[in-house]
Order: C-alpha cells, then sequence, then structure tokens
C-alpha cells in the first residue's frame, strides 16, 4: 500500500511539471481553444449625404442603354453606397480568416444592411500546392480587373466607378472555382481561370423567363468563365502592376417583366474586357502617389423581348457595344493624410435592335474628388465631393441629361483583427 501511495505521488508530479512546461497551457485548459480561434474583425461605414437632387428625382434617373435604371426600381445597383438624402448606414462588415492546417487556408465576409445580411465571400484557398499553382473554391469576389477583387472599405472613393457598377454592379461576386499559376520568373506573373455560376445579373445572369407567348430557359450552370493575366514588377521606388481579363458567359436579364417595362428582357451572350494599370511611387517609407486606371468594354449579341401591346410580347435581334473606363491619382501626404481624384467616362454605348441604332448619349461622365484624414490605422474620415453628368431622364421619347452634384461625409472604423490588404 505504500509503495501504492508512492507511485501516486510521483504521477501527480509529473503531471503538474508537464502542464507547466515550455508550449503547455497553464491556464488548465488541455485543448487550447485559444489557438484556433480565426481573426475576427467588424468594419462599419456610414455616411452622411448631401445631393443636389431630391431622392424622388434621383431615382427616376437612368443610365441609357443598361439594365439597371434606377426608373426600374434598381437605383441600389447604380452606386451601392450613400444611396438616400441624409444620414446612410452602408454596411457593416464582419470577416473571419484562418489557417485550416498546412494545406487550406479558410476565409468568410458577411455584410450586413438595414435590409439584412447576405455572404459576400465564403471561401477557402490551397496553401501547398507544388509548380506554383493554387486553387480557390466557394464565393468570392471574381480577379477580374483591378477594383473587382477589393472590398468596398479598401477603395479610395466612397462609391465604386461608373464603368464597374454597370457592367458589374458593384462587385462580381460568383459561386465556383478559381486555379491559379505563379509563373517561375524574375517577375511576378500570374495566369487565373476561374468556372463559375453567371448569376451576376448585370451582364450575365441564369434565370429564365416568360414574356408573352415566348418563354426562355434557365441557363445551365455553370454559366460563366473567367480568364486573367497580371503582372508587377518594381523599376527603382516605381512600382507597376498591370493586367488582361476577360468574362464570357450566358446572359439573362429581365428587369421590365414586371408592369411590362420598356426595358423587356433579353436573352444571350455577353463578352466583358478588361485592361488595368497601376503605378505606384514610393517617396520614403510614408508619403506615395499612386496612379489606377482601368479601361473595361462588352460585346452582348441576343434577343430582346419587348411588349408591344397588352400582354403581347416582340423579339427583336439586339447587339451591343459599350465600353468605359476611369483613372485616378491618389497620395499620401503623411501618416493621416491622402487626396484624390478620379474621372469616370462611359464612352461608347451602341445598341442596335433589328439593325437599326438607337438614340443613346455617349460620353457619360462623372468627376470626383476626396480628401481623407485617417486618426490612426484603424478609422478614416472622408470628404467627398462629386459632379455627375452620367444619369439622363427620359421626356418626350428622348433622353435629356440631368447633371447634379454630391457632397459625402463618410466615416469608416475597425475593431479586431483584420488581415493586411494585397497591393
Amino acid at each position: 500500500m505504500k509503495a501504492k501511495r508512492h507511485l501516486l505521488r510521483w504521477f501527480a508530479i509529473l503531471l503538474a511539471g508537464g502542464a507547466l512546461l515550455p508550449g503547455q497551457d497553464s491556464g488548465g485548459n488541455p485543448f487550447a481553444q485559444s489557438k484556433f480561434v480565426p481573426d475576427i474583425s467588424l468594419i462599419l461605414d456610414c455616411a452622411y449625404l448631401h445631393r443636389g437632387l431630391d431622392d424622388a428625382a434621383y431615382f427616376n434617373l437612368s443610365l441609357p442603354g443598361f439594365s439597371h435604371a434606377a426608373g426600374n426600381g434598381r437605383a441600389a445597383e447604380l452606386g451601392g453606397t450613400n444611396l438616400e438624402q441624409g444620414f446612410n448606414l452602408n454596411y457593416a462588415e464582419l470577416s473571419l480568416a484562418s489557417v485550416v492546417d498546412p494545406y487550406f487556408d479558410l476565409f468568410a465576409v458577411l455584410h450586413f444592411t438595414e435590409e439584412g445580411v447576405s455572404i459576400e465571400e465564403a471561401y477557402f484557398a490551397t496553401r501547398r500546392l507544388p509548380a506554383g499553382l493554387q486553387v480557390k473554391g466557394g464565393r468570392f469576389l471574381s480577379h477580374f480587373g483591378r477594383i473587382n477583387g477589393q472590398h468596398d472599405h479598401y477603395w479610395d472613393f466612397a462609391s465604386p466607378p461608373l464603368v464597374q457598377s454597370v457592367f458589374f454592379g458593384g462587385n462580381l461576386a460568383e459561386l465556383g472555382a478559381r486555379l491559379a499559376w505563379v509563373a517561375p520568373l524574375d517577375i511576378f506573373l500570374q495566369l487565373g481561370v476561374e468556372v463559375l455560376q453567371g448569376g451576376n445579373e448585370m451582364s450575365f445572369g441564369r434565370r429564365g423567363f416568360a414574356a408573352g407567348a415566348f418563354s426562355v430557359a434557365d441557363v445551365r450552370a455553370p454559366g460563366l468563365v473567367v480568364a486573367t493575366a497580371k503582372t508587377s514588377f518594381d523599376l527603382g521606388n516605381l512600382t507597376v502592376l498591370a493586367g488582361l481579363s476577360n468574362a464570357a458567359g450566358r446572359s439573362r436579364q429581365e428587369p421590365g417583366l414586371e408592369g411590362g417595362g420598356a426595358a423587356g428582357a433579353f436573352a444571350g451572350n455577353a463578352d466583358v474586357y478588361g485592361a488595368d494599370l497601376t503605378l505606384k511611387y514610393l517617396f520614403d517609407s510614408i508619403r506615395y502617389l499612386s496612379f489606377q486606371a482601368e479601361a473595361i468594354g462588352r460585346a452582348s449579341h441576343g434577343d430582346r423581348y419587348l411588349e408591344a401591346s397588352n400582354e403581347s410580347w416582340t423579339r427583336l435581334d439586339e447587339r451591343m457595344r459599350q465600353a468605359g473606363m476611369y483613372a485616378q491619382l491618389v497620395g499620401r501626404l503623411n501618416k493621416r493624410l491622402r487626396l484624390g481624384a478620379r474621372l469616370d467616362l462611359i464612352w461608347k454605348n451602341i445598341v442596335r435592335l433589328a439593325g437599326d441604332r438607337q438614340a443613346l448619349p455617349e460620353d457619360l461622365a462623372r468627376y470626383t474628388a476626396m480628401a481623407e484624414w485617417n486618426p490612426t490605422e484603424f478609422s478614416r474620415l472622408r470628404l467627398q465631393y462629386a459632379y455627375d453628368r452620367s444619369r439622363c431622364e427620359e421626356i418626350g421619347g428622348r433622353w435629356e441629361r440631368r447633371p447634379f452634384d454630391e457632397l459625402a461625409l463618410q466615416v469608416n472604423i475597425t475593431i479586431g483583427a483584420h488581415g493586411a490588404h494585397a497591393f
């Protein structure tokens, strides 16, 4: 019995000593759960807006030739944020990210608005594939272009570029998979291909529709393929990043079916192509000057369904050639202050119905300037002014421009652990 007590005493001493060894949880938690808690952050974005038009007049304006006219009840896709006069709660973004194991990362972003919650991104990415390969799967922001892969809080301005809004509705975010390859070169060269569902309603869409006697079936998924090529290199203090992108897929759009809207519905194919360039010159570790530009075009061909009379619809061949760009210049003067200016322009807006070109305005432009104050890396105050001459109103069968100005004060605040953004 005495030997047994000595054995138990030594066993207890060994257990106590093992609990205090380096790297062990001395707090008595055998599972060390803190090691498995992901990085969690919450970003709040709100703003005060003054616009030269009242809300009723603003929501009645359109961008002719594009399927998301405000008059069709899709105003949220025109700007994405700062929609109404006065105070706006643009969004709250909850991010979770973690290394799963030596083979996978996991990332998710939940987007909260006053209307509800949506999953902006939720995907896995591989860590250890050979030959410079990586696979991503789930719902994610497409790598098309430069700004599409950035979340709203990373934008240099409070609103997305005009071409981004009219072709993708803010962002091209889809369910699907991506395969990327980094070439074994002295400069960065990445090639990627994405196979996606194709649900983006601005340029693609999958849902079929019925227009009178006509019936159009759903697009069989996946219905969209995106190919990208990106490169980056340094020239002294100047960093250059450039890319080419193409998104091709089937298209289903039916914004005008409810109530027999003039926009009707469209079924066909869409091809969106883009080129982007970013130049960033570092004066020192704090100050820099950055130039960023993207040109995006869209070619669509298919059938347009229009209501000819009450409950009677007609089908016409439609071909669209539309293109635009944005160019912005942003400078960081010190740790706290940034200034920037941006030009948005849609220069091509060619739509042909049954061979006849429609009388649609071109050279739709918007001019934006901003001043940004960052008290810390976790908070941002931004004052932005925009003069917008891209919106039109239909009067007597003709499109009349309705220019207006906007002044917004934006507040963006972050708490928690948020991973670094890509350059």
